[in-house]
């Protein structure tokens, strides 16, 4: 049986198996997809092992998906644009790196949450591998305006300034700033931050959100729970990543199967489990 995983520390929370078992089921497809904790320090000999064991590809999340991309031979423009990877299909010729978040991303906004992107002034929490990965797709969905968001600006400035030809292309601006710094009011706010997953406070100011304006937190569950809470009381409307991690296991699961799973369906089936 063709076989997959999802790679990440932690991991032991990941809904990943649960949505590509559906899928799979939903779609005529036979497969084993598993989840597996890596030490910091193991991902390569993860890898390796899966391989060695007749693994077809792996889903990778936290902490590893810089290292994902440098591992691979082969990689899609959105993996070499974005420097990181959450996706690993092992084929005959080598590894082949994607990034399926940015795609999943602005699937959910635009798809399920029903807010078009075209035109709209977005915040992006943060500049590592979760920003990273969803920055190009953000541009390429025509918004007005980008600002990416860091604590270290140095960071942020690295990040605006891989993805300019793309901004320049589009007819994006995308700018950088320092978390303080930010206070004029966005349509759309992505916390894209681990803030959540530490139990750490919202690191922007409610300044940043315009009246209805959509808060998403890329976690979900208890974890994207302080965030939710913070955007509802501030007149926002609040979202989980719940719909982004189907959205982008549904990219995974056609890259690697050829065929695009039912993930509306799935998504609410998932909602209505953890409920």
């Amino acid at each position: 049986m063709d076989r997959y995983c999802v790679m990440g520390n932690p991991v032991e929370h990941s809904k990943s198996p649960w949505i590509h078992a559906r899928f799979a089921e939903l779609t005529g497809h036979s497969l084993q997809y598993g989840k597996r904790l890596v030490p910091l320090d193991g991902f390569v000999q993860a890898v390796a092992e899966l391989r060695a064991e007749g693994g077809l590809g792996c889903n990778i999340t936290v902490p590893f998906k810089f290292e994902a991309a440098r591992l691979a031979q082969h990689e899609s423009a959105r993996a070499r644009l974005a420097g990181a990877s959450n996706f690993l299909h092992f084929r005959s010729d080598g590894i082949y790196a994607d990034n399926t978040d940015g795609a999943g991303l602005v699937n959910d906004i635009q798809s399920n949450a029903g807010v078009a992107l075209a035109g709209r002034d977005v915040l992006l929490i943060g500049a590592g591998g979760a920003s990273a990965g969803v920055l190009g797709p953000l541009i390429e969905a025509q918004v007005g305006r980008i600002t990416v968001a860091n604590r270290t600006l140095d960071k942020a400035r690295a990040l605006v300034e891989r993805h300019a030809a793309l901004a320049r292309q589009h007819g994006v601006r995308v700018d950088s700033s320092e978390l303080a710094a930010v206070q004029s009011p966005y349509d759309v706010v992505v916390n894209a931050t681990a803030s959540s997953l530490s139990g750490a406070g919202v690191p922007v100011s409610p300044q940043v959100l315009k009246p209805g304006a959509l808060a998403l937190d890329m976690m979900y569950g208890p974890a994207a729970a302080g965030f939710m809470d913070w955007a509802r009381a501030h007149q926002a409307v609040p979202r989980d990543g719940l719909g982004m991690l189907v959205e982008q296991a549904a990219e995974a699961f056609l890259l690697w199967r050829g065929v695009r799973p039912p993930s509306a369906r799935v998504l609410a089936e998932l909602r209505s489990t953890l409920a």
